[in-house]
């Protein structure tokens, strides 16, 4: 016997999971490739969703799953289109003719990146984007440590 839980109820992995019909590896996986996705963490790394986080994974579900868009075009949606839109796209009310003008500037973009060839890194860029990129690994610590120790005084 399950109880029914209110709209604006948090969810859990495992039963966004269930009513998005996707495996919860792939929850985390779409977690790591659209940052706009983010489930509030509490201890142990437990993942709560709300609402609108689970409107958005809809949404990202029926790009993906239903138009057929890639990895990097939901990307580009996100990017040109805004959060609004791919929530929209995952309560279905969304314009068709707006989601058709999306679709078609993210294929004439994806051709674009197709036609210029990427250029290749020097290594001093290398280690630059290296350095970088564990400066924003230690920043996302600071604020998850944070963020935890906040959670946990309001409790």
């Amino acid at each position: 016997m399950s109880v029914q839980k209110s709209p604006d109820a948090f969810r859990t992995i495992s039963e966004v999971a269930a009513e998005l019909d996707v495996p919860q590896h792939v929850l985390r996986f779409w977690e790591s490739k659209f940052n706009q996705i983010r489930p509030l963490k509490r201890g142990g790394g437990r993942r709560y969703y709300r609402p609108e986080d689970v409107d958005l994974l809809r949404g990202v579900r029926t790009l993906l799953y239903n138009d057929g868009y890639t990895i990097k075009g939901v990307q580009k949606v996100f990017r040109e289109q805004g959060i609004k839109f791919v929530s929209e796209t995952g309560r279905g009310t969304v314009d068709t003719s707006l989601a058709e003008l999306a679709r078609e500037a993210v294929e004439r973009g994806e051709q674009d990146e197709r036609d210029t060839p990427a250029r290749p890194v020097s290594s001093l860029g290398r280690k630059r984007l290296e350095t970088l990129l564990e400066d924003l690994i230690s920043l996302k610590d600071e604020i998850d440590e944070t963020l935890w120790a906040s959670e946990d005084e309001e409790e």
